[in-house]
């Protein structure tokens, strides 16, 4: 008996997804329905916190850490609850709370994803956009940022690339099939569209099913360009070249790292998490007073009635 994977959950359905970082997820088994997965925990440098089920982010000393991981889908709650993997309408809420927390200072999205569904993202990444034009929103790819996570990624304040970490694959795919031979029942099935509505499911197998998938697929990848364009602050005309692996702007969709991703403007910073989590917590966290004297002489007393 085969048990369903992730993967029937991103088939037929365009994706910003970087495939080959993203091939070992899909194959997870779906999840159950149970008490819930077990904590995660966060490591950043010498630092690590523990989220818990059902918990978006932790805050440590007024900076809010929100890890983006695993594959993305728009509300996929079995994947976000039993896995700990990210949803565009989560992340959505999240950047919303956070943006009007008082006692956030900061936001640090802890990126480790090949990216997911294209549906849903332009939600998840404007509310990244939004939360950055109120507080500094710090990125920090550890160790993948793809595709649509990219996206999400490139509405931060900035981006911090940890050694050995990659950013890129932008652009949009489609996994998708069409019948030629009788199937496992010996059945050959048939696919059928009203008169009106040949664009419904396009027949990867035809000319006209091909032509219709990349009509689909080019305007969303230029949504995509657009957003990480105005994100980024590299100009529209410019940024088809910053991404290609050669001299043709269409051999786009490559993955970059170290200066090679800095040269190209996707990145910000090069550094140790243990490095990028010292320059934060130096920006926003506050360090604790030492006890005055009056105070540790109060302590000292209240010590010794309570020993009483």
């Amino acid at each position: 008996m085969t048990h369903a994977t992730v993967a029937s959950l991103f088939a037929g359905v365009p994706l910003a997804l970087s495939r080959s970082h993203g091939a070992a997820l899909l194959q997870t088994p779906l999840p159950a329905a149970g008490p819930g997965g077990a904590a995660r925990v966060l490591s950043v440098g010498a630092m690590s916190l523990s989220i818990e089920p059902g918990e978006r982010y932790a805050i440590h000393r007024n900076i809010a850490i929100v890890p983006i991981t695993g594959l993305l889908t728009p509300n996929a709650y079995m994947l976000e609850r039993w896995l700990g993997w990210s949803t565009y309408h989560g992340l959505e809420a999240t950047m919303a709370e956070l943006a009007t927390n008082e006692d956030v200072a900061a936001i640090v999205p802890i990126i480790d994803s090949p990216g997911g569904y294209v549906l849903g993202i332009e939600a998840a990444a404007g509310a990244v956009a939004r939360a950055a034009a109120v507080k500094p929103v710090h990125a920090l790819v550890h160790p993948l940022a793809a595709s649509a996570a990219y996206h999400i990624a490139s509405q931060a304040s900035d981006i911090s690339l940890t050694p050995g970490s990659v950013v890129g694959s932008i652009g949009c795919m489609q996994m998708t099939w069409a019948p030629v031979q009788p199937g496992n029942s010996g059945d050959q099935y048939f696919i059928f569209t009203s008169s009106q509505a040949r664009a419904k499911r396009p027949d990867p197998s035809t000319e006209e099913g091909r032509r219709e998938s990349l009509r689909v697929l080019d305007a969303m990848e230029a949504d995509f360009h657009a957003a990480v364009a105005a994100g980024r602050g590299i100009a529209p005309a410019d940024l088809a070249a910053r991404l290609s692996a050669s001299d043709d702007p269409a051999d786009g969709g490559a993955i970059f790292w170290g200066q090679d991703a800095a040269a190209r403007g996707l990145v910000d910073h090069l550094e140790t998490a243990q490095a990028f989590w010292s320059r934060i917590g130096a920006a926003y966290a506050p360090r604790p007073r030492p006890a005055s004297r009056s105070a540790r002489a109060q302590a000292e007393a209240a010590q010794a009635l309570a020993s009483l």
